[in-house]
Order: C-alpha cells, then structure tokens, then sequence
C-alpha cells in the first residue's frame, strides 16, 4: 500500500513496510522524524539503523541538491520533499504535520548528521510509554563531566542553560539536543517559527509554557561535537547571541522595559535637576545636555512600551491559541 505525502508543490511516494523492531512489544506507533539537507553520505545508513527501533522513519529533505531524497527511499523512509532550503523550524514543522497520517503516538526527533545513536530510542521514549512524562529531552550531559572539554566551551554551556531554566522554568542540562521525544497530543502546541530565537529553545518555552511534564535521559556523547577544535571568540559571541535572542523572545519585560524604565527614569531626572537649575539661575541652555536628557527619556519611554505590548501580545497569543 502506497503512502502518499505532500508538500506545497511536491510529491513523494513510498512503500511502507513493516520492520522487525528491537524496541520491545509496546503497542504504541514510534515515530521518528529526520529533517536532512545534502546527508546523503550517513542518511542511508541512519535510517536503517533507526528503523529497527520505530515504526515509522520520515526524512524531511529539505530542499537537498545532493542524492539524500534517492537515497533515504530505498533505505525504505517516508521521504517529505520541500523544494528549496527552509531550515531547521520549517522541516520540523513539516514532520510533526506528516505524522499525522501516519498514526504516531509518539515522535521522536533526531539530527540527520549521525550525532545521536537510534539504540537511545527506547530509552527515551520510556517515560512517555510509563506515563510519567509528555516530553522527553535527551541529553548529553546529564551524567557526562566534560573533563575534557575547553573551558569555553563549559562556560557557554552554562550560560545557555541558566538562562533557559529562567525563560523556561524548566530543569535543562542541554538545551540544544536535537533528540526529544514527543507524545502525539504535544504536536500542535509548537510554533516552529524559528525566527527569535534557535528551535531547539522555542520548543522549550512552549513546552514550559503549556506546563507539560517533562523529564531527561542520558544520551550519553554519540558524537561530541564540543570536543572539535573551534575558535573560543566565535564560539562565545554565538553562546551570547543565543542567549540575547531568549531573553529577547520569551522576557521581552527584562529585555526592553527593565533597561527601558532605568532610561526613562535617568532622562526624567536630568530633566528635572536641570529645570530647577533653569529656574534658580545657576544653569543655562545646553544643547549637548538638553538632547541627552531627551534621548535617554524618549528611548526609555519607548522600550518600556514595547516591552509591555510584546508580553502582552505574547500572552493573548498563547491564551487564544488552540489545543
């Protein structure tokens, strides 16, 4: 039987065939989405591995110029086609729509690059097969202590997910796995926008926000990309900007109006030091001082403002959106 998925202008066709499974007798339908772009190398590999441990494997190709599509149908995945290159956010949100017609009961995403290993699958879909959790994030450093990892590196590391146990109200020791699970009923609580902040952290603070049970498993270190080699200075103004876009996306009331207020606040008292001066004659008509004492007031007023409407608007967007 033929198993037709469509995306805007393109079609794939796949033959669905049932696999041997090493994941044990659960009844549930185990769902794995893999969003890949020019992975032709490891995909074909990836997939069969992963097969042993899911009902289902969809590959995302999202826009490849290389054989990835060729190659992931005859290693037997659902192959979901987006013409160009749309990203991360985009090619997940096309795997958590293609599982519908698939009967998943719970997804399971992983990166196409072969950093994590399919015989964790089990592992981290447990939670959600006892009941004890809706999401599952699957860390590398739960149990890991980084002896030899760069200082740098621990740092960053560090900054990332404090500042996610703040935006998030979450307990995170990695907060940009790409290997979680997800019960189905979960699906149409994320954005997928992608836009603010990495998809990774947006797919937390919609979790933390929706009050889902959420708990980790090690995943241990596959494939430990922070070993490499990078250059410290790139790799922190990264970290930073990271950070920058979370705090920015999901406390917009920190990031604009708690700064903001302190402006607004500095701009009104040089004003009123400098009036009271005016009016006892011992100051005069300074246009440096006269324009700074504006700026500070009108920036202030204005990011105090835009911090109030972007929470506001964030909140009613969460209040109306849909279950």
């Amino acid at each position: 039987m033929s198993n037709e998925l469509i995306v805007g202008n393109s079609t794939q066709y796949q033959v669905h065939k049932e696999n041997p499974r090493s994941r044990g007798a659960s009844s549930q339908n185990i769902t794995v989405i893999l969003p890949a772009y020019n992975e032709e190398v490891l995909i074909g590999s990836l997939v069969l591995f992963t097969k042993l441990y899911a009902d289902n494997v969809i590959v995302v190709n999202d826009g490849s110029t290389d054989r990835t599509a060729e190659v992931t149908r005859t290693a037997g995945a659902e192959v979901v086609a987006h013409e160009i290159n749309r990203g991360k956010a985009e090619a997940l949100k096309t795997g958590f729509t293609a599982t519908a017609n698939l009967g998943a009961d719970i997804i399971v995403t992983m990166d196409s690059g072969g950093r994590h290993n399919p015989a964790n699958i089990p592992k981290l879909i447990s939670p959600i097969l006892e009941g004890n959790a809706e999401m599952v994030n699957g860390s590398r450093y739960l149990n890991y202590t980084g002896k030899n990892v760069p200082i740098y590196c621990r740092v960053g590391r560090t900054l990332q997910d404090t500042t996610a146990k703040r935006n998030f109200n979450l307990k995170i020791t990695d907060t940009q796995s790409g290997f979680r699970a997800f019960a189905a009923s979960t699906k149409n609580t994320f954005r997928f926008s992608g836009k603010k902040t990495s998809i990774e952290n947006e797919m937390l603070a919609d979790a933390g926000r929706s009050g889902f049970r959420m708990t980790e498993v090690d995943i241990g270190t596959f494939n430990d990309s922070e070993s490499m080699v990078r250059n410290p200075i790139k790799y922190f103004v990264g970290v930073l900007k990271t950070v920058v876009e979370d705090v920015e996306a999901n406390r917009p009331l920190y990031f604009y109006s708690v700064p903001g207020f302190a402006l607004a606040t500095c701009g009104f008292y040089m004003g009123f030091k400098f009036l009271e001066a005016l009016f006892l004659g011992s100051a005069s008509l300074n246009l440096g001082h006269t324009f700074l004492m504006v700026f500070f007031a009108l920036a202030g007023a204005y990011m105090t403002l835009r911090g109030i409407i972007v929470h506001s608007m964030a909140e009613t967007t969460r209040q109306t959106k849909p279950a």
